[in-house]
């Protein structure tokens, strides 16, 4: 897959950033729940009525392919099904940064570069 950066800004005047980490992005909002190690066992967790997924398991669980789309679409909340709980924030609803367009056969598809940061990280996670 390739990505073009093209951010979208709404200033007039130019302002740079720091890039975006996806292992700090990572600690900040998924830790608490999945764990520094992402598998499930965050500070939260023994609260929550679903025990958070082992993220290092993605792909193992889907035929040993990372389901990059699929990923960003949960991250995000854009596409959940009815097995995920509703403790997992829906994080496409606050601000995951500027945007850089990803190019995935010839269509160009604006991403937030957090959101592209994150999953990223969890894909490098897994076992």
């Amino acid at each position: 897959m390739r990505y073009f950066v093209i951010l979208i800004s709404l200033g007039l005047t130019a302002c740079v950033e720091e890039p975006v980490n996806g292992r700090t992005a990572y600690l900040e909002s998924c830790a608490g729940c999945h764990g520094a190690d992402a598998t499930g066992s965050g500070p939260a967790a023994g609260g929550l009525a679903t025990t958070p997924p082992d993220l290092t398991s993605i792909a193992a669980r889907n035929g040993g392919v990372f389901p990059r789309d699929q990923v960003m679409s949960t991250i995000d909340g854009l596409d959940r099904g009815a097995h995920f709980s509703t403790a997992m924030p829906e994080f496409g609803a606050g601000d995951l940064g500027e945007a850089v367009i990803v190019e995935n056969d010839g269509l160009g598809t604006p991403v937030p570069l957090k959101l592209l940061a994150l999953t990223d990280y969890l894909e490098g996670l897994q076992r």
